[in-house]
């Protein structure tokens, strides 16, 4: 009788003209290989974010979508959103 429990990135969506990465990540307790649970954690990402702590995975996708043009479409989305505000 070995409990077990797993934590994996299942699901990574690329989202908006911003690329954000909004990534599902499963906590999955097991035991004796029958799934007893699973729950579920979502985060998103932004393109201006640090991402050194994420997985190689997650780190290689955004390398490839958040190119500059990106970046600073998003750096002046955040700029316009700053200065609406009263």
């Amino acid at each position: 009788m070995a409990l077990e429990k797993a934590t994996v990135d299942d699901k990574i969506e690329i989202v908006s003209d911003y690329k954000h990465l909004q990534i599902r990540t499963a906590t999955v307790v097991s035991e004796d290989g029958n799934e007893l649970s699973r729950s579920f954690h979502r985060r998103v990402l932004h393109p201006d974010m640090d991402i050194s702590g994420e997985s190689a995975e997650i780190q290689g996708i955004a390398a490839a979508v958040w190119t500059d043009d990106v970046k600073s479409a998003w750096q002046t989305f955040q700029e316009a959103q700053a200065n609406a505000r009263p």
